[in-house]
């Protein structure tokens, strides 16, 4: 047997072997807590197995039944979807402005701000919830004093969080705040592929920018903006430490999204069957978007 049928099998089977290790990883770290939680999702767990380690009785899809007929549920699945569809849509369009502005900046503002995001890009979700709090705090929130300058406006002692609206609107803000970088650092890495001379050629057969940007600019970053985008709304849709985190670790149900629910109803509440039940409706539909993730990123493979 020669040995160029042999390398030529090593070959293929190397590029798997090189990803065992990081799939046998996910295995371990995410299979089992996740098989745990569809499992549990069919049972009753009370705090008596819990304590006694007994088995929980299987009730089948009682738990799903309970929660697809609960009508407070499908409100907090819609505000979860109203609000990753904001918090995407505006990181997305803050993130382009940004990438085109550091594209045409010059190399000093272009490196200062690249490391103004890379610095809030590390900043944790901790520290951020608790900047945010005290520039919109009631008392002593730095918006409020602000705001209060402008002409017939007066927001002393102001409560944000009265209103869920200017709640998630603040809430948004924080979201916003930490994917920005991201968004902005990778489409301005897109931007850096198109050629000069694209763009040139446009302008001189009389094209005005608007013209530039929505025939050259777009479409030659547009895989790599779907991609970030279908990103970001997995991210957004499961948020659960910004909300719990702004709240002071107890959230008022006008404030619930699928993953403060879900824990809620786990380990406040104790119906912990329920809130698996819960964490499995979330986990199929961020599927769905990943399934929407992958699909973009074959394309874009096809594509190169």
């Amino acid at each position: 047997m020669s040995a160029e049928p042999v390398r030529r099998r090593l070959r293929s089977v190397l590029p798997y072997l090189l990803i065992a290790p990081t799939v046998l990883a996910l295995v371990v770290v995410l299979g089992y807590p996740l098989v745990d939680m569809v499992t549990l999702a069919f049972q009753d767990m009370t705090r008596k197995e819990l304590f006694s380690g007994s088995a929980p009785p299987w009730v089948g899809l009682r738990q799903f039944r309970t929660i697809l007929g609960d009508r407070f549920f499908w409100t907090v699945v819609l505000r979860t979807v109203l609000f990753a569809v904001v918090c995407v849509t505006l990181t997305m369009v803050l993130g382009l402005l940004v990438a085109l502005l550091m594209r045409r900046a010059s190399p000093w503002v272009r490196a200062v701000l690249t490391s103004v995001l890379v610095a809030v890009w590390a900043m944790p979700v901790m520290v951020a919830a608790a900047v945010f709090r005290w520039l919109f705090d009631a008392d002593y929130g730095v918006i409020n004093w602000l705001l209060s300058q402008l002409p017939g406006v007066d927001l002393a002692r102001h409560n944000w969080f009265t209103d869920p609206w200017q709640g998630f609107a603040v809430i948004a803000a924080v979201v916003v705040w930490g994917s920005l970088p991201f968004a902005a650092i990778t489409l301005r890495a897109a931007l850096a592929q198109i050629p000069p001379e694209l763009e040139e050629a446009a302008l001189i057969d009389g094209a005005r920018p608007s013209q530039v940007f929505r025939y050259v600019t777009f479409p030659a970053v547009k895989p790599v903006f779907v991609v970030v985008t279908t990103l970001m709304t997995i991210w957004d849709f499961g948020v659960f430490n910004q909300v719990w985190l702004m709240r002071g670790g107890q959230p008022e149900r006008e404030y619930y999204l699928l993953g403060v629910y879900s824990f809620i109803e786990s380990f406040a509440v104790n119906r912990y069957s329920t809130g698996a039940a819960i964490a499995v409706v979330t986990v199929v539909l961020l599927l769905a978007g990943a399934v929407v993730y992958l699909r973009q990123m074959l394309r874009l493979g096809e594509a190169e």
